[in-house]
């Protein structure tokens, strides 16, 4: 998030200054005139805090160049002066690409946080380890603001929150959570876990069914140049020597003809379906039942339904005793478990009937009809022998070593019918070929 700061005038004209945080300056400016309107001010201007480059020279040493952000340049001039500094440039810094930082990079810090609480080293000590050891410089300037408001003594959900666009959404509330909480390491290794696994879940997804799809468009993208453009002169030749040709070569010839016909057509009846799917699944009602089906698919979509409940167990687990209260802890898991229905079913079905019918977990979660049998029997164990956060972490230690295991498979599968396309493909064209040149 930016630091835009704002100066105004009271009823009685008094300058007041004031500092927001927001993701733009459009955002900024709505704020500060909600603040404006509730404390009667009014705004006489907003200021960013960007990045300045300067040179500057303290007595006989030699020229330091360095960065610091400010609210404007004279700002910082002012500031180095008062440190002894003789300023010889100052300038905005135009070009200021922060980057993205990678979720492995994030998951590789929290797993460091975890074990180095572990060693019984202070946050505050391993935040500043970790700001100078790293080489991300959105990751650093993060880190060090963490480290800030921290000392500063702001809330563990301000701190984090306003960095969900680094970390993700449940990371950044489990980080917040572990702030307050007796059990900070575990509350970081239960995060660092959900954070490895997400990503074995994206590799696995690539492997599974991104790569494979790409293969087969190119391959399609190669077999439709070859039948429409490069096929066709070589038939023509034999065409116009007034051959006959083979029945496969005639075949091929037709299909090449009817593709350059149609071919505007043929692509507008592939490429609208898809667009208009991509769209829908984009809107909230169609992101939803995107996740209603995809969990009905064979195959793929057991291994993602089972990964959510693992994802679902591993968060209940994590937060059942910190927390203290049963539904937050549910609803969070919910939301943690990476499927919009699972979640709609959770929170519209499962915590109303604990909530306005007294109904314990079990029955609350068989009567949204979205966990397995093995789930249900697991939660029952637990909540019978009150072990329910012990049984909770043994579900999702399951379904991780069973999804984990059948993924391998599935993408091996995947892998030899992409094989055997590309093999059929091949000796259809090599056969054509053959008999074309043998005419």
């Amino acid at each position: 998030m930016e630091i835009f700061r704002y100066t105004g005038k009271d009823i009685r004209g008094k300058l007041i200054q004031g500092t927001v945080e927001a993701d733009n300056k459009k955002a900024a400016k709505k704020s500060i005139e909600a603040i404006g309107q509730r404390r009667r001010l009014k705004i006489q201007n907003i200021q960013q805090k960007v990045n300045f480059i300067y040179r500057a020279r303290r007595g006989s040493q030699e020229i330091q160049t360095g960065e610091q952000k400010a609210y404007s340049k004279e700002e910082l001039q002012a500031a180095l002066e008062k440190l002894g500094f003789k300023v010889l440039k100052v300038q905005k810094k135009f070009l200021d690409f922060k980057g993205g930082v990678p979720s492995a990079e994030i998951a590789s810090w929290i797993r460091l946080c975890a074990d180095l609480l572990h060693e019984n080293l202070a946050y505050d000590e391993i935040l500043d380890l970790l700001a100078e050891d790293t080489t991300n410089k959105r990751m650093r300037e993060v880190i060090k603001e963490i480290s800030k408001d921290l000392k500063e003594g702001k809330e563990g959900s301000e701190v984090f929150g306003k960095h969900e666009d680094v970390f993700g959404k449940f990371p950044a509330f489990m980080l917040a959570v572990a702030s307050t909480s007796g059990n900070m390491a575990e509350v970081y290794d239960s995060t660092a876990k959900f954070m490895q696994r997400d990503e074995d879940f994206k590799k696995s997804m690539k492997k599974a069914l991104v790569t494979p799809f790409i293969t087969l468009f190119v391959i399609g993208l190669v077999v439709g140049y070859y039948v429409m453009v490069i096929f066709p002169e070589t038939a023509g030749i034999f065409l116009k020597m007034g051959k006959t040709l083979p029945p496969m070569t005639r075949t091929t010839m037709d299909f090449s003809n009817f593709l350059q016909a149609n071919w505007m057509i043929i692509l507008a009846l592939i490429v609208i379906p898809v667009v208009g799917l991509v769209m829908y699944v984009r809107t909230p009602n169609g992101a939803l039942m995107k996740d209603k089906y995809i969990i009905r698919i064979p195959v793929i979509g057991d291994l993602l339904h089972k990964m959510s409940i693992e994802i679902f167990a591993r968060v209940f687990y994590s937060l059942y005793s910190g927390s203290g209260e049963n539904i937050e802890v549910i609803k969070v898991a919910s939301q943690a478990c990476r499927n919009r229905y699972i979640e709609k079913q959770m929170i519209e079905v499962g915590i109303p009937l604990m909530l306005g019918e007294g109904k314990g977990i079990v029955e609350a979660m068989e009567a949204t009809g979205v966990f397995t049998k093995t789930a249900l029997s697991r939660f029952r164990s637990g909540a019978e022998s009150g072990a329910l956060r012990s049984n909770a972490l043994q579900l999702a230690n399951y379904y991780e070593t069973e999804t984990s295991y059948r993924m391998e498979k599935v993408v091996t599968l995947i892998d030899l019918m992409v094989t055997m396309i590309i093999m059929i493909v091949m000796v259809g064209l090599t056969i054509v070929s053959s008999e074309t040149s043998v005419m």
